[in-house]
């Protein structure tokens, strides 16, 4: 399964779930989901996520393998 920080981060950037959906190309129910943990991203959507919030792929989303 795949954790994700994107919560955080939208708090940190003062952004909600729509904003980030718009800029990254998704809707805002794929927002929801991926911090739910109800779904995984494609490389390419954890890459836009990751370059938004200028970070790397591996500070918002890691693999619990529990």
């Amino acid at each position: 399964m795949i954790k994700t920080r994107i919560k955080e981060f939208r708090a940190r950037y003062d952004m909600s779930q729509e904003e980030l959906a718009q800029k990254v190309g998704v809707r805002r129910e794929t927002i929801g989901y991926l911090e739910k943990g109800r779904y995984n991203p494609s490389l390419v959507l954890a890459w836009k996520i990751a370059k938004l919030f200028d970070t790397t792929i591996e500070e918002i989303f890691t693999i619990d393998e529990d």
